[in-house]
């Protein structure tokens, strides 16, 4: 199967331009939020010190329209060029289709190209009202992180798929998988912000920096609604995406199941989430104790895509890695 050249190479300018316009919109957001600390910071000092006070409605006073502050300036950029570089995310795995004319998610790089396209769109969808924005720096973190790697370590040049791929059940399962892990994602982070919310409404001494730090995100149970929200949506998708593996395997290898490591540690993963689901429902676990059930199966899946694809050989053994 002939590859296009001039397609593959656009596909990787694109993703190289997207994790560019990314890591700017990280910085922007970043910024936003120290901007935001630093603004309630000085509100505060201000009403503490009986500071003046605008008054509207006096006789004969020009009120002047206030500027919208620099932290709101700062997020609508962040997040105008988050939905660009989606855009140049999304457009560099339709070209990497063309250019192979196979579904594009037949090794590592490619996986992760459209899981954390996935996280990123969910993010805009989610995150966009302006109370929920200050997430956003932390959901995008990773997923600059993830992209480096698939760059960097996980790159693979665009080529037809091994003969055991070829296969109509590929954009089916994988597609359902990794559109599941990138939602995962956004609710891993957002129990971990949690967590550190949550310590820091309280006041506990142990909270620390990050917990000061964690001082103008959504409050606790907004985080916790997005975290549950998100795993609501990903945890059919990933178990459905591990039902349609199981009956390609039995087209392919003659089986269901074979508890293959890759399909074992799945199926772990997707354990986890239900143990995550029922602890949310349940009286006594559904605040911290649910959410760290959260963050251990968001960890349960990263160690399912790099340790087991890259150290543990098996019937899953496709990474595309040199």
């Amino acid at each position: 199967m002939p590859i296009n050249e001039t397609l593959s190479q656009y596909s990787d300018w694109s993703f190289e331009s997207a994790f560019a316009i990314y890591v700017l919109a990280f910085v922007l957001l970043i910024a936003q939020y120290a901007s935001a600390r630093a603004t309630a910071v000085q509100e505060k000092e201000l009403v503490g010190s009986g500071g003046p006070v605008a008054r509207e409605g006096v006789p004969g006073r020009v009120v002047e329209t206030p500027k919208r502050p620099l932290s709101e300036r700062l997020s609508g950029m962040g997040f105008a060029l988050l939905i660009l570089g989606l855009v140049l995310h999304i457009a560099s795995v339709v070209l990497r289709g063309f250019a192979t004319e196979r579904f594009p998610l037949g090794n590592m790089y490619e996986f992760v190209a459209m899981a954390t396209a996935a996280a990123a769109l969910t993010s805009i969808l989610l995150l966009r009202k302006r109370s929920m924005r200050p997430m956003l720096v932390f959901v995008l973190a990773p997923i600059i992180v993830l992209m480096f790697l698939a760059a960097t370590m996980l790159y693979a040049d665009a080529a037809p798929v091994v003969p055991a791929l070829r296969s109509f059940w590929l954009p089916i399962h994988v597609t359902i998988v990794s559109v599941g892990s990138g939602i995962f994602l956004v609710s891993g982070v957002a129990s971990l912000l949690f967590l550190l919310r949550i310590k820091q409404e309280a006041g506990s001494e142990s909270a620390g920096f990050w917990g000061r730090f964690a001082s103008k995100l959504p409050d606790a149970q907004a985080l916790d609604r997005l975290a549950y929200k998100t795993t609501i949506i990903a945890f059919p998708l990933f178990g459905a995406g591990v039902i349609l593996g199981a009956i390609w395997a039995e087209a392919a290898w003659g089986r269901f199941w074979g508890w293959d490591p890759k399909e074992t540690m799945s199926f772990i993963t997707w354990i986890i989430y239900a143990a995550y689901l029922h602890a949310r429902a349940t009286a006594g676990w559904r605040n911290t104790r649910a959410a760290w059930i959260n963050i251990a199966g968001f960890t349960a899946m990263l160690f399912n895509l790099f340790i087991i694809n890259m150290v543990v050989s098996g019937l899953h053994s496709y990474a595309g890695l040199n």
